[in-house]
């Protein structure tokens, strides 16, 4: 049988392992500029961790793990007859695969809520499953990648998320646009117009702006129940121009009579004023940015590449209530989410990656016997001590083998002793790129190569 995978995971392979590594540092090192901790959770939660947090879809999408033993023991006959998919994962499964980072960050702020100092400011980056069905661009396995900030209301946290993102992308080389927006001036906007229970529609509806034009966006909030009167109010508001500025007094104006409206504006005003001329990306206010309506309540954001025809490449928002769930009201917080295999799709189109990053070994000592191998040895230990990524070829092969190994991982120094380089003390270096060929002193070639690396 030809062995496999399941549908929607795949294989990482060494070049494709440095890649995901040189994401996954960078960013890593620009939250740990910013103070925030790492924390790991299980792979996997318990079902009653996981059930009803994601919504009826989700609650279908999750991976269930049947309980170990003999699962069945405590399934009577009738139950299996009845054929009730949902009420025998119940009986069979207690525990699930963890469907993203937030819902088990929520569950580990409650159980560790003694010991954490706060505010605390955690990134994770670990795999999560969906039971989805395969697609381009959708697996059923794939990597998140989430810092928060919790207990604290302060909008220097969201500054400070915008400063992470800014310095990110900045450092993969990548052009972006981040888009901002607020969940209580959309509220403010539906109650202006008389159609607070519309919030969702409408949003959905503005969200669409771009791919289906202004008169399908107006078509379509007719189907949702809004009236001619209302949706004549809400045109200012979708076909907002100008800059970030001109587009705030715009909205101001509009939701003179809305208290949450009005914070709303406040909020996105001061976290744009404390950015202003600071961030080597352009921020922009888009009122047609509406992430997760039922979760976020004040500040959301979005990044695009402006590069690379793709989706949204990081989000996240500030929201009330994470701990909620699990019975400890009141732990607000703020976070965004890198999505690290859109950003890995980005960085191979532009070709973004620096050769350091992911080449691998950097030089070779090629095996001509015993005598040769033991005089090489030393050499490579001293390489390694200086940071250099060496090897020594295991088996005294063919010089062509052991040359076509050296092109195949794409090394680009190869060093080769013979009786003449041992009798003076030296090892010939020869560079892979240029073909040239130089006899050196131990020392000479580790500061040569070095310098190279």
């Amino acid at each position: 049988m030809k062995p496999s995978i399941p549908k929607g995971t795949r294989d990482f392979g060494p070049q494709e392992m440095a890649r995901r590594n040189y994401i996954f540092n960078t960013i890593r090192e620009v939250y740990e500029l910013y103070g925030f901790q790492q924390i790991e959770t299980p792979a996997m939660e318990t079902l009653q961790t996981l059930m009803g947090k994601y919504g009826e879809e989700g609650d279908k999408l999750l991976f269930k793990i049947l309980n170990s033993g003999d699962f069945l023991s405590k399934v009577s006959d009738e139950e299996l007859q009845e054929r009730n998919a949902l009420h025998l994962a119940a009986r069979l499964c207690e525990k699930g695969l963890r469907y993203d980072l937030t819902v088990p960050f929520a569950r580990y702020v409650v159980m560790h809520r003694e010991e954490l100092q706060l505010p605390f400011k955690r990134y994770q980056v670990q795999p999560v499953w969906r039971a989805d069905r395969p697609q381009k661009g959708r697996y059923r396995e794939f990597y998140q990648f989430d810092g928060d900030v919790v207990g604290s209301d302060s909008l220097l946290n969201e500054v400070e998320l915008m400063q992470i993102v800014d310095t990110v992308f900045t450092r993969f080389g990548v052009r972006v646009q981040i888009k901002i927006n607020n969940r209580k001036i959309l509220s403010g906007i539906a109650e202006v117009i008389g159609a607070a229970d519309k919030i969702v529609d409408i949003t959905v509806a503005i969200d669409k702006l771009d791919k289906i034009g202004i008169d399908n966006v107006n078509a379509e909030l007719r189907e949702d129940g809004l009236t001619e009167e209302q949706i004549e109010k809400l045109q200012p508001i979708i076909l907002l121009q100008g800059t970030n500025e001109e587009k705030l007094d715009t909205i101001a104006k509009v939701l003179a009579d809305s208290e949450t409206g009005m914070k709303g504006v406040e909020e996105t005003r001061y976290i744009l004023n404390v950015l202003s001329g600071s961030l080597k990306n352009e921020l922009e206010l888009d009122l047609t940015l509406a992430r997760g309506l039922n979760y976020y309540t004040g500040a959301i954001f979005e990044v695009k590449a402006l590069d690379v025809q793709i989706g949204s490449i990081t989000g996240g928002g500030r929201y009330d209530n994470l701990t909620g769930i699990f019975g400890m009201p009141g732990i607000s917080g703020v976070g965004i989410s890198f999505g690290v295999d859109r950003i890995y799709d980005v960085l191979n189109q532009l070709d973004a990656y620096p050769k350091d990053a992911i080449s691998s070994t950097r030089l070779l000592f090629i095996n001509f016997g015993e005598k040769e191998t033991a005089y090489c040895m030393p050499i490579a230990a001293r390489a390694r001590q200086a940071g250099i990524r060496t090897e020594v070829f295991p088996d005294a092969a063919k010089m062509k083998k052991q040359m076509a190994y050296a092109n195949q991982k794409q090394i680009p120094f190869v060093a080769l002793a013979g009786d003449n380089e041992i009798a003076e003390g030296k090892v010939t270096l020869k560079d892979m790129t240029t073909g040239e060929q130089t006899m050196l002193t131990a020392d000479e070639l580790i500061k040569k190569v070095g310098e190279l690396s």
